[in-house]
């Protein structure tokens, strides 16, 4: 009897923690604050329950409470162990001269992405300040499809990432990206315009198993020459994949 209810509570146990990862999973760039009842909508809890794992995870740190009434967002705890353990891969100590050199280049924040459970997340940031405008991302921000530094990485990843990170797209959008990955995956880099004038520019680092990370520049205006900041770009992509024992890999 006793084993049984052991083999209970360690199956529950798991469960739970299961039911938190979830849930830390559903915040992202474009879903910075939830209610219980979005987190239970989009979990399959009911509210209440949904509301006493929430409470829970802000007495334990995961998460805090939110600046609208109701809601929870990340917390203290989730983004340090998150800076801690981007900080222990071995790609962003090596990668952080090289950054340094590259922002001061080509005068752009310089951005290095490594490969997370739903797409590319920010590791590393050098940012360029000789601007009146300081374009940046933070660390540990998980890159939609939109970025540069995703749509590199599907250059080189397989199907079921691709279903994964076009999952919520319409079909309209996820053709346009198809043809963005394969544009960069023709040309080895990856160049993205965004509203507002400013753009991303990204390119492929690998280690001895493939692809490790992307690295990439942030800049804005109508530039009309990027061909210094392509090279610089790729020399530093280069350099790092050399340093990390990698190989350039063709997708063509």
């Amino acid at each position: 009897m006793a084993n049984s209810e052991q083999a209970e509570g360690t199956s529950a146990d798991i469960r739970a923690v299961a039911r938190v990862g979830q849930i830390c999973a559903l915040f992202g760039p474009r879903v910075i604050e939830l209610t219980a009842a979005e987190v239970a909508e989009r979990t399959g809890l009911n509210r209440t329950t949904a509301y006493r794992y929430c409470s829970s995870m802000v007495a334990a740190g995961i998460l805090d409470r939110g600046s609208r009434r109701g809601t929870f967002v990340l917390g203290g705890l989730m983004l340090e162990l998150g800076a801690l353990a981007l900080g222990r891969q071995r790609i962003v100590e090596i990668a952080r001269p090289h950054l340094r050199k590259l922002s001061a280049a080509v005068r752009m924040t310089a951005v290095l992405g490594v490969r997370g459970s739903q797409g590319p997340v920010v590791a590393l940031v050098e940012e360029d300040t000789s601007h009146p405008v300081v374009l940046t991302v933070h660390v540990g921000t998980k890159l939609d499809a939109s970025a540069a530094q995703t749509i590199l990485l599907l250059a080189y990843s397989d199907q079921a990432t691709m279903d994964l990170i076009a999952g919520d797209l319409s079909p309209a959008e996820r053709a346009r990206l198809e043809a963005e990955v394969n544009t960069a995956r023709q040309r080895g880099f990856s160049f993205v315009r965004h509203r507002g004038g400013s753009f991303g520019l990204a390119a492929p680092v690998f280690d001895e198993k493939g692809l490790c990370a992307t690295v990439a520049v942030l800049g804005a205006g109508d530039v009309t020459d990027l061909s210094g900041p392509l090279d610089q770009l790729m020399a530093t992509a280069a350099a790092l994949t050399d340093e990390l024992g990698g190989e350039p890999v063709s997708t063509a």
